[in-house]
């Protein structure tokens, strides 16, 4: 899984790198599909806006994709709001998909003549 953190309108230091990588890692212990997450960390450089930190994360999965974003005053907080959120998606999304496989899976249904020998 790789974990790509870009910045708009911020430089990205290590520490923010690294608390990123570890606050979104966290997801991989949830679901195991996953390909890869991009982060993108921005700043409204305007002096009016109260939450001017954001941070977007899209998380690609095999069958499909979740999107989170968070505004916070400061990026550590957007970083652990978006985490949070994440988390919450991913969970929701396995299990859909979980439960999904199960209803149209060919393994598990029966077999008209299976039914008719049955009864």
């Amino acid at each position: 899984m790789r974990i790509i953190v870009k910045g708009r309108n911020i430089e990205i230091t290590d520490a923010i790198r690294s608390y990123a990588e570890e606050k979104i890692g966290k997801v991989m212990n949830h679901y195991d599909q996953i390909q890869s997450i991009d982060v993108v960390l921005s700043v409204i450089k305007n002096p009016s806006v109260a939450q001017s930190h954001t941070a977007e994360v899209i998380c690609k999965f095999i069958s499909g994709s979740v999107k989170a974003e968070e505004n916070a005053e400061s990026m550590y907080a957007s970083l652990d709001l978006v985490a949070d959120k994440l988390n919450r998606q991913v969970k929701k999304f396995k299990e859909k998909q979980i439960s999904g496989s199960k209803n149209a899976s060919i393994r598990t249904d029966k077999l008209p003549e299976e039914e008719a020998a049955i009864e």
